[in-house]
């Protein structure tokens, strides 16, 4: 594997070899998902689970949602991989974890990405703690939170309100991985993978997992095909016989257009290659995973901004400070206030130009569609907004000293005029 890698690599012939997937994929049929009436429940129109794989639903006369099984018999794991709620399928959304058992969701987007939505909020956030859906009568509660730098544990309680049966439910929340894009290393994606696997909620006796993104086909793909290559590379007595082309081939006969680009191919390679290592008996690559991933940093959304930079020397240092007579000092201040300034708006103007531009946003594209930029940061966080609104209100009023150049002006006009009337006066 790691030779055909390098062969694709030095050839510079990845999308080619994504070309040719996409060739060899087989379609099946998509009728229920077509239907009028199914209509307002697929994010997408081009992503469509297929009619043979599609999970049903149980409750109410309508059993589609936009979700497929996908089964892996040879390694005993079966996949669950969905679109990421709407508003009005969220209710469907629980609905589906309840009947199929499901013990963990593993969500590789974020709600809003770039400016447009990608997601609804299908779980209670902090300040709820609950969240009720009526139509299919579920109710989930928010138990903990585990924030890391590029990732989220959510313990959840999912309750059945025509039961009253209460279940214990895992959100695992990659926060970081860009659509269309991949994570930022095969380490980070590795120590996340095997987050959820020591949960015990990819294992058998539980139904199963419930993996989303977007439109549940490209970063939904590239979890379940480096799951699965390390799997079935476990299990063999010649691991080197997993071919992840053919795995891909396999797990796309239940749902359309796993993996979306030839840079999430290529990633899935590198992934499987590096935890191949683990497989073989190399334990200690996890905690190096867990030290190369950085999980324990804050999370983008929560590091503060860099302090302000300290006033610069307008002489480097090179001079030593001279000191003004008190006439010289407000003859400065003077000059000052004539262009318009007080000496307490100049310094709050110094520091907005002293505050450090935020580096560009990264460039992400959406599941099928690309999406707004997000609008620009200012770099300013609230406190020092208020702080700098504050300071502008308590500046005072401008001065109405003159400045010397204009006493100057005016001294001159005097006498000018003062002469032309002297002369009129004499001569006439």
């Amino acid at each position: 594997m790691e030779a055909e890698f390098w062969e694709i690599d030095e050839k510079g012939s990845w999308n080619s070899v994504y070309q040719e997937i996409r060739r060899k994929s087989r379609e099946s049929s998509c009728n229920v998902a077509k239907l009028l009436e199914n209509k307002n429940r697929n994010r997408y129109r081009d992503v469509s689970p297929f009619d043979h794989s599609r999970i049903r639903l149980q409750l109410g006369t309508n059993d589609y949602i936009n979700a497929s099984l996908i089964t892996v018999e040879e390694a005993q794991r079966n996949y669950i991989l969905t679109q990421g709620p709407l508003p009005n399928t969220c209710g469907h959304f629980w609905e589906m974890v309840w009947e199929q058992r499901t013990r963990g969701v593993v969500m590789l987007n974020r709600v809003i990405e770039k400016g447009s939505i990608k997601c609804a909020q299908y779980w209670p956030q902090r300040e709820e703690k609950e969240a009720v859906f009526e139509d299919t009568n579920f109710k989930v509660n928010l138990v903990s939170e585990d924030i890391k730098s590029y990732y989220t544990v959510r313990q959840l309680e999912l309750e059945n309100l025509s039961t009253q049966e209460t279940r214990e439910i895992l959100h695992f929340h990659y926060t970081t991985w860009p659509d269309f894009g991949v994570p930022e290393s095969p380490a980070s994606f590795l120590n996340f993978l095997f987050k959820v696997r020591e949960s015990g909620c990819l294992n058998s006796e539980h139904g199963p997992v419930v993996v989303h993104c977007s439109a549940g086909i490209g970063r939904s793909g590239t979890f379940c095909l480096v799951d699965t290559c390390l799997l079935l590379m476990s299990i063999r007595k010649d691991p080197s016989s997993v071919r992840i082309r053919d795995v891909l081939l396999e797990m796309r006969n239940y749902r359309m257009g796993l993996i979306q680009t030839a840079d999430q191919l290529r990633f899935s390679y590198l992934a499987v290659i590096e935890g191949a290592k683990y497989i073989k008996g190399d334990t200690s690559l996890q905690e190096s995973w867990k030290e190369l991933s950085n999980e324990e940093d804050d999370p983008p959304e929560l590091t503060p901004p860099p302090p302000l930079p300290p006033p610069r020397d307008p002489y480097n240092g090179n001079m030593e400070p001279f000191f003004f007579s008190d006439e010289e000092e407000l003859i400065q201040w003077m000059d000052i206030s004539s262009l318009g300034f007080s000496q307490d708006e100049t310094e709050l103007r110094k520091r907005i130009v002293d505050v450090p531009e935020p580096p560009p946003d990264e460039a992400d594209q959406l599941d099928g569609h690309v999406g707004k930029p997000s609008p620009i940061s200012t770099g300013l966080n609230k406190p020092q907004q208020e702080e700098l609104e504050l300071s502008e209100e308590e500046q005072p009023k401008e001065s109405s000293a003159w400045s010397p150049l204009m006493v100057n002006v005016c001294l001159c006009t005097a006498l000018a005029v003062s002469a032309y009337v002297c002369y009129r006066a004499y001569f006439h």
